[in-house]
C-alpha cells in the first residue's frame, strides 16, 4: 500500500503540472465572439504597438515560445488561428518575451545562456550513460562508471533546474508584460479577467511542467542503474 502511495505521489509530481497546464489551456480554448482577432494577429499587433516590425510571427508545430535568436514569436496552430481567451493569453505571453527582449532585461539572456547549456549538458550526460558500460568493461574499474553515472544523471536533472531558476523570467512576461497590456488596451473582457490569469499561469509553468516530465528518463535510469 506503501509502495502505491509513493508511486501516486511520484505520478503527480512529475505529471501533475503538466495535465493541468494543458486542462487550462483546453479549458479556455472555445472561440469567443468578443474576441475580435485571433493569436497571431494579436501577436502582430502588439509587437507593432511596442515598435517591434522585426520581430516575425510564425505558426509552428513545437510549441508557443519566443526565440530570442531570430527574433520570432511562435504560436501552436490552435492559438495563432483562433481567436479564444487561450490564443490571446498565450500570445500576449510570448509578445512579453520579446518586449523583455527589445529591453535587454538580463533575465532572458541569462535564461537562454542557459537553457542553451542545459541542452549541451543533457547531450554529453546522455552520451556518457551509454559510455558507463564500455568504460567499465575497459578499465575494469567499477569507480568509473560511478564517475560516468553520476555525470549523466545530474546533466538529465538540469533542464528542470534551469527551468526553475529562470521562472521569474516568464512569470514577468506573464503578469508584468502581458496581464497589464491585455487589460490597458481593453483586449479582454474584466469578467474574463480570472480566466486569462489563469492561463497566463499556466503558460509562465509550461516550461517547468516539461522539464518536471523529463525526469521519468532520470528514474528509469536510476532503475536500470540499480538492477546493473
Amino acid at each position: 500500500m506503501h509502495i502505491l502511495l509513493i508511486i501516486v505521489f511520484l505520478l503527480l509530481l512529475v505529471f501533475g503540472p503538466q495535465w493541468w497546464a494543458r486542462y487550462t489551456f483546453r479549458r479556455y480554448a472555445d472561440a469567443l465572439p468578443s474576441i475580435p482577432g485571433t493569436g497571431g494577429e494579436l501577436a502582430r499587433h502588439l509587437l507593432d504597438r511596442f515598435e517591434m516590425p522585426g520581430v516575425q510571427v510564425e505558426k509552428t508545430d513545437k510549441g508557443d515560445h519566443y526565440d530570442p535568436e531570430t527574433r520570432t514569436v511562435r504560436l501552436s496552430p490552435d492559438n495563432h488561428d483562433h481567436n479564444s481567451l487561450t490564443a490571446v493569453a498565450v500570445a500576449a505571453h510570448e509578445v512579453g518575451h520579446a518586449i523583455q527582449h527589445q529591453r535587454n532585461e538580463a533575465k532572458l539572456a541569462l535564461r537562454h545562456r542557459l537553457v542553451k547549456l542545459a541542452q549541451t549538458t543533457q547531450q554529453l550526460g546522455a552520451g556518457a550513460m551509454f559510455l558507463m558500460p564500455v568504460a567499465v568493461a575497459i578499465t575494469r574499474a567499477p569507480a568509473s562508471g560511478l564517475v560516468l553515472a553520476a555525470i549523466g544523471l545530474a546533466s538529465m536533472a538540469s533542464a528542470t533546474l534551469v527551468h526553475l531558476v529562470t521562472l521569474p523570467v516568464e512569470l514577468d512576461a506573464s503578469f508584468r508584460k502581458a496581464l497589464p497590456i491585455l487589460k490597458a488596451g481593453n483586449y479582454i473582457e474584466p469578467g474574463d479577467e480570472a480566466a486569462v490569469r489563469r492561463v497566463l499561469r499556466a503558460a509562465a509553468f509550461t516550461y517547468v511542467a516539461s522539464s518536471l516530465a523529463s525526469l521519468l528518463n532520470l528514474a528509469r535510469w536510476l532503475a536500470f542503474l540499480r538492477r546493473a
